[in-house]
């Protein structure tokens, strides 16, 4: 019995013990194979890996014109665990041009691993970073008396000019959840794109860090490189980006659009390639460079006429009379009407009660001359008729969804997908929409401001100057995009080179090209004549809460269309008031090359020409 006992006890205490043995072997296993955290602070009392960051690729526009390259600037590390109080504070502070507040702060954010996930006492952490040349140089013959602080030598971005900055974008300092996005790549301290293509093209503008393992003695004294260097490698510069922005058209917008709030926006119908893209009011994009880069950014963040709002792509505004040229596409090919059905317009349309209202022009008229004079009593017709045809659409529904369809294929009521971060996608309603807000008691009559690009239609005006490529195109487009070329890639994304047809005929769309071009010569698209080429425009005068918004859209040359131009000028009134005029001026100075001397008078007189926004500034 006795043996019994003991005997069960030795298995217990075997038991036991195996049972310690096997923890302390998982433990072992876990720190030294498992423990990131564990092998980079045991690894980094002997090795310091120092990180070599690339060249950030620099930006060229469509000529070859530099426009934004890199300059150098230092960051200033710190190893905690070799700084552990040894340093003369004050004459650090003063060499550093910091107070002592500052630096104290400083090193708490630091070593608060809420603020700074990564922190190890053992690896370099940002203390400061982008010192200029000029800062740095007080700095760089006492650096030997500041223990534990490491220079690190990076670059900082400049703009050769003061335009394109929602286009360019802007690189800041990346953000914890940058960070937590892309682990196996950024630290702490590095910088990444924020906007613009500087952040569409962040994998291909940063490059690839180097790294260098160096081996240092207990006293922190660099010995070599590990293995020597083995395991070290180069960077490799970031790749270089050609843009379709024409820097001097690009200019010329910005100028033509000083004291206004809107957007100009010009594509190159071939390849759908964006020449220009402005949005005003706008900021110089050097402001967002370096160390005052937050404290900008804060100031624009604040200005109530919002600069940082790129309106190209994210402004949401009634297309007006622009859209007319869609619904005239759709009404063609779906047979609801044909190029000689002709419509009454006694100033507007009127159906009982309802009066849409037009400006006076010859009456009835057909689809050409309809273009060419923007009545609205046409479109007004044209949309009251398709809705009401149940031979063709058995419920107002289907008549709907179907011109629902149309609208989609021309690009409206999605994003685009230009290469830039945040667009809009606008709104094109449906049936579903309507059901929601009149249940079953909706008409055409209901829903005819649509008719005229008015109600519950939202464009934005790179969908807007869309149209007008696809319109110069006679049936189709590119998406539009705002690179051209990415060094070391033999061509773009196909999402960039395919053609995109849209429902409409090509026969529609030749009826709307006469249309826009009688417009130009004789309609309400008279002031962007040029009699070097034959331009084709359409006018837009958006209604709004207050002063009309003045809209132009169109294309020149007629058959060999280089540029497709929107531009949108908010409380700006009639279309041809600010909108046609901007918009010749813009397509001469592509075209031509540069703009005549009648025309840089205009250009100077539009530059000068403010709207009052009143104190609200929109």
């Amino acid at each position: 019995m006795g043996n019994r006992e003991y005997s069960g006890r030795g298995y217990v205490i075997g038991g036991v013990a195996v049972g310690i043995i096997v923890i302390y072997i998982i433990r072992l296993f876990t720190l030294q194979l498992l423990s990131d955290d564990y092998k980079r602070n045991a690894d980094s009392n002997a090795l310091l890996k120092q990180i070599n960051y690339p060249a950030r690729g620099l930006i060229y526009d469509r000529t070859g014109e530099l426009l934004v390259f890199n300059q150098p600037s230092y960051n200033i590390m710190v190893v905690m665990n070799e700084e552990a109080g040894r340093l003369d504070t004050t004459e650090f502070c003063n060499a550093l041009g910091i107070t002592r507040e500052y630096f104290d702060r400083r090193m708490a954010d630091i070593k608060d691993r809420s603020k700074n996930p990564g922190y190890s006492r053992y690896t370099r952490q940002l203390f400061i970073s982008q010192l200029s040349d000029k800062e740095f140089s007080v700095l760089r013959e006492k650096m030997f008396r500041f223990p534990g602080f490491y220079v690190e030598r990076r670059s900082i971005r400049q703009y050769t000019t003061p335009y394109a900055a929602h286009v360019l974008g802007d690189v800041a300092e990346v953000s914890p959840a940058d960070i937590e996005e892309e682990r196996d790549y950024y630290l702490p301290g590095d910088f990444i794109g924020k906007q613009g293509v500087e952040k569409s093209y962040e994998k291909a503008l940063r490059g690839q860090k180097g790294v260098q393992i160096l081996l240092r003695d207990a006293h922190g004294v660099i010995q070599g490189h590990y293995m020597d260097g083995a395991f070290d490698s180069r960077p490799v510069a970031g790749k270089n980006l050609t843009l379709g922005i024409d820097a001097k058209l690009q200019a010329l917008g910005e100028r033509l659009m000083e004291g206004k709030i809107g957007s100009i926006v010009a594509i190159e119908p071939g390849t759908g390639e964006v020449l220009c893209m402005v949005s005003s009011p706008t900021y110089d994009p050097r402001l967002m460079v370096g160390r005052q880069r937050g404290k900008n950014h804060a100031l624009l963040q604040q200005d109530i006429r919002k600069p940082l709002l790129n309106r190209s792509i994210m402004g949401l505004y009634p297309p007006g009379s622009t859209f007319k040229t869609s619904q005239g596409l759709t009404f063609y090919t779906e047979g609801i009407i044909t190029a000689s059905t002709a419509y009454p317009c006694y100033h507007g349309f009127i159906f009982g009660h309802l009066h849409v209202g037009c400006h006076g022009h010859a009456s009835p008229l057909s689809l050409v001359p309809a273009i060419s004079t923007s009545c609205n009593g046409f479109f007004c017709w044209g949309l009251y008729h398709m809705m009401a045809n149940r031979q063709k659409y058995p419920t107002v529904e289907v008549a709907m969804n179907t011109w629902r369809d149309y609208m989609v294929s021309m690009g409206f009521g999605y994003k685009l997908g230009i290469d830039l971060p945040g667009e809009k996608r606008g709104l094109i309603p449906n049936a579903e929409f309507y059901d929601k807000a009149y249940g079953s008691s909706w008409s055409g009559l209901t829903i005819i401001s649509i008719a005229i690009g008015q109600g519950e239609v939202n464009l934005t005006p790179l969908q807007i100057a869309n149209l007008a490529s696809t319109i110069a195109n006679r049936g189709y487009y590119y998406i539009p995009h705002v690179v051209r070329n990415v060094e070391g890639e033999a061509a773009l994304d196909t999402l960039y080179t395919r053609r995109h047809y849209t429902k409409a005929s090509r026969e529609a769309y030749e009826y709307i090209v006469q249309g826009m071009r009688s417009s130009v010569l004789g309609g309400t698209c008279r002031a962007a004549n040029n009699p070097d080429y034959e331009v084709c425009g359409k006018t837009g005068t958006a209604q709004n809460r207050g002063q009309d918004h003045s809209v132009f859209m169109g294309f020149a040359p007629m058959n060999n269309p280089k540029i497709a131009i929107a531009v949108y000028v908010e409380n700006g009134g009639w279309g041809a008031t600010y909108g046609v005029p901007i918009g010749a001026l813009m397509m001469e100075q592509y075209i031509n090359g540069h703009l005549s001397p009648a025309s840089e008078e205009k250009a100077t007189a539009f530059q000068n020409r403010r709207i009052n926004y009143g104190s609200a500034g929109r």
